[in-house]
């Protein structure tokens, strides 16, 4: 998929057909070409494996252990499984670096042309409303309080919506972030799209790194913004503010108290306007990560015992005593996961209030069971569904939740 497979065996095929009329020998050069990248996968998947870099699952897919796209999966064919829009031939997907095994666009070090990152992003299309039709006794009628979300480059039905819905366009939903670009020195880091083009996203990373704990485990955590934008009538438009932790790739939403650290705009009437607030609001925000980081250096130095770690996992993930047997199952796996991170981040942030955050934190990242469903666009693409999981923040909740309990233990 990184090379853009069914495109290129199509041109092979064309170009045979073109060259002597024969389909046989078409279909041979085809068969070759594939015969040889197959052989090329397999002699980087088992480098790779032999450096270990990767890792073969019990299911015969291979997760990706170091880099920037560390805990991605691929197929069994070590193709990217990433759930990016493929409707133009190839993954949308601008990158300021090296990701998803060379799919997508890479501008090394990134750039802070909007144009650039819309196009390469595969995110420069537009979305039109269009009346919504049904047959009926062999006749077609307008429903007039429905519309479809339309992509005006391919013709894609993206969603239904109702006559107050307001498009947002990409460019529009975006480019408000270039004033950010031009006054901080930021950088755009990535943008794509996910489901055919009905969800999309940009991200930014700001100059400076926030250390945690700088005298003792030294955190580097990279301060990022991310927009997402949705054309399927299912989700608002949202920014978010976020750290990275490169370690090992963990996100998670700001949990300072009082910051706004997510702003959501609904697409009704004066949608764009409200976008001009968020743009208002968000230049407050790059304050947030140095106090954030103060709070998270006070976790590094508070000792977590186990008895306190399984308090924290109960009020996150309560189980009433009417649960089924395979409840309480699920439960116990859960709990041995937890203590597993717990224990690794242990090692090298010692047993801390900080290393328990951190173990809830991979857990809901990457390990968490998730279940996609056929309206989602992304049934059985369980990498892709975590993804658009963590851009849309679903777990936010529980890692503020155990931020806040955590923090709590300090005051002890």
């Amino acid at each position: 998929m990184g090379d853009g497979w069914p495109g290129r065996y199509s041109t092979v095929l064309e170009k045979g057909l073109r060259m002597s009329g024969d389909v046989n020998e078409a279909f041979a050069a085809e068969r070759a070409d594939q015969m040889k990248a197959a052989r090329d996968w397999e002699s980087e998947l088992r480098n790779r494996l032999a450096a270990g870099t990767v890792e073969r699952l019990p299911d015969g897919r291979y997760r990706v252990l170091t880099g920037w796209d560390a805990g991605e999966i691929l197929s069994a064919c070590g193709v990217p499984q990433h759930g990016l829009d493929l409707s133009r031939g190839a993954a949308a997907l601008y990158s300021s670096v090296p990701a998803w095994h060379n799919v997508g666009n890479v501008i090394s070090g990134g750039t802070s042309d909007i144009d650039k990152v819309l196009e390469l992003g595969g995110i420069d299309y537009r979305v039109e409303t269009v009346p919504a039709n049904y047959p009926w006794n062999g006749e077609t009628r307008v429903d007039e309080g429905l519309f479809h979300t339309v992509r005006t480059d391919t013709g894609a039905s993206l969603g239904v919506v109702g006559r107050g819905y307001e498009v947002i366009q990409n460019r529009r939903a975006f480019e408000f972030l270039q004033e950010l670009v031009n006054d901080s020195g930021v950088t755009w880091e990535s943008a794509g799209a996910l489901r055919c083009g009905r969800k999309v996203f940009v991200a930014l990373r700001l100059p400076q790194h926030v250390t945690v704990d700088a005298e003792g485990i030294n955190d580097q955590v990279v301060p990022f913004i991310v927009a997402v934008n949705s054309h399927d009538g299912r989700s608002p438009f949202q920014v978010v503010a976020t750290p990275w932790r490169p370690v090992c790739g963990n996100t998670e939403r700001l949990a300072v108290q009082d910051a706004l650290t997510r702003w959501t705009v609904r697409h009704t009437r004066n949608a764009s306007d409200q976008i001009q607030e968020a743009r208002r609001t968000l230049g407050l925000s790059i304050k947030y990560y140095d106090q954030w980081a103060s709070e998270e250096t006070a976790l590094a130095r508070t000792d977590l015992a186990a008895d306190e770690f399984n308090e924290l996992i109960d009020v996150l993930w309560t189980l009433d005593d009417t649960a089924t047997t395979r409840s309480t199952r699920t439960r116990e796996a859960r709990r041995d996961r937890l203590h597993s991170l717990f224990a690794d981040e242990a090692e090298r942030a010692g047993r801390t209030a900080y290393a328990g955050e951190r173990a809830v934190t991979d857990y809901l990242d990457h390990y968490a069971p998730i279940r996609p469903s056929a309206a989602s666009g992304l049934k059985g693409n369980l990498p892709g569904a975590r993804g658009l999981r963590l851009l849309e923040g679903i777990d936010d909740d529980l890692k503020s939740t155990a931020h806040r309990r955590l923090t709590l233990l300090r005051q002890l």
